[in-house]
């Protein structure tokens, strides 16, 4: 037994030396995973569009996370959606890979995820803050923690100082003072100047066409809009063929690199998904975004977000103390909840003695239970007063 373990490592180490001669890449390879059922091209698609990553890159080795197929590259076998993503957080956890793009995912409250795109103008790249998943409840405190978001995937992409725009869209004048007010207390965010004559950091959308900012900063639902029409504006929508889709969900706290592509994803942007991962997994993305999250915070991040929420979130005093249920497994989705009243609806799920958790699905907020009981819940929260119904969360 241990003569063939040393022989199975003589020959691993010939091979090692062998692929390094041939693509001159020494050293250890990013591991980047992809799930390939989703897509509406079908799984050849994404399989195709790995391919392409691993082969325009010898750093980088992508791990196939679905059927099993004729690909020669790494694959793990898993046979349903719900299969994929687990051996997909297995696997992240464990460190087997170092991020893994995919489609469906669920992403918890407070983590969004940073896209990034082609624009027409000039063909620069444009990274758009944030595309899907919400930062927060509150529209603008969840723009501002987009910003950050953008800026910490900027950073880990190499971009140093990265620049930043503001989407002149609803709440755009209250994003612009808090970041003011970041810079003044020590956090630097480098505002940079629209193309317009008027100029000022709120971006017009010439800005958005010619890519002026390193990083623009929007509500998730405008930022979802806009991947596809700078996806797919070629194609007339069916087929997204540019850019890097979706990209990964950064928020305080969540350590698991996972990037999304949308189901009208093509070979191009599945290739250029994965190639954003491993830049990504290179450049650190995890160790930097504490970093950054630790000085904004010591900048007064959380009490600059207090401000801007006072008027529309309850004091403490009026919230009634609510005590979880024991956790349990939630897979069941239900929808329909506007995203102010989500946490109240898990409230009220949780005095009846079922067990819920927010989140974020592809089409907007959701409250998450045990498949057994969402009847049961949609039948509570209707009758509580919410707008609710049994939903895929795609």
């Amino acid at each position: 037994m241990a003569e063939n373990n040393v022989k199975n490592m003589i020959g691993k180490v010939f091979n090692d030396i062998a692929d390094a001669m041939e693509t001159g890449q020494f050293g250890a390879k990013v591991r980047v995973g992809i799930t390939t059922l989703g897509s509406e091209h079908g799984v050849e698609n994404l399989i195709k569009g790995a391919e392409i990553a691993q082969e325009r890159d010898p750093s980088v080795e992508v791990v196939l996370i679905g059927p099993k197929s004729e690909s020669k590259l790494t694959q793990v076998i898993a046979e349903t959606e719900e299969e994929g993503y687990k051996k997909m957080e297995e696997m992240l956890d464990n460190g087997e890979i170092g991020a893994c793009v995919t489609m469906h995912y669920n992403f918890p409250i407070g983590v969004s995820t940073v896209g990034r795109v082609v624009t027409p103008g000039k063909g620069g790249e444009m990274i758009i803050a944030t595309t899907t998943g919400t930062s927060s409840p509150h529209r603008v405190e969840a723009m501002v923690k987009n910003g950050i978001n953008g800026i910490i995937t900027a950073k880990a992409m190499g971009i140093e100082n990265p620049t930043v725009g503001i989407l002149n869209v609803d709440g755009a004048r209250q994003v612009e003072r808090a970041f003011n007010e970041l810079n003044a207390k020590g956090y630097e965010i480098n505002l940079t100047e629209s193309v317009r004559a008027d100029g000022g950091s709120v971006m017009r959308g010439n800005d958005l066409l010619v890519g002026t900012p390193d990083v623009m900063v929007t509500d998730t639902l405008t930022g979802n809009i806009l991947m596809k029409v700078f996806s797919s504006f070629t194609t007339g929508g069916s087929y997204e063929a540019q850019g890097f889709g979706y990209g990964p969900g950064i928020g305080e706290g969540y350590d698991r690199t996972v990037l999304i592509l949308s189901r009208a994803s093509g070979v191009p942007v599945v290739a250029n998904a994965i190639s954003y991962g491993a830049s990504l997994v290179k450049g650190n993305v995890q160790e930097i975004a504490k970093a950054e999250f630790e000085k904004a915070n010591k900048a007064g991040l959380k009490d600059i977000l207090k401000g801007l929420t006072k008027d529309t979130k309850k004091s403490e005093e009026d919230d009634e103390e609510v005590e979880a249920p024991p956790k349990e497994t939630v897979t069941g989705t239900i929808s329909g909840i506007d995203i102010m009243d989500l946490e109240d609806a898990v409230r009220a799920l949780w005095k009846e003695g079922i067990y819920a958790e927010s989140g974020m699905g592809c089409t907007g907020p959701i409250v998450m239970v045990n498949e057994e009981k969402v009847d049961a819940s949609v039948k509570i929260l209707s009758k509580a007063g919410y707008v609710a119904g049994e939903g895929d969360p795609c």
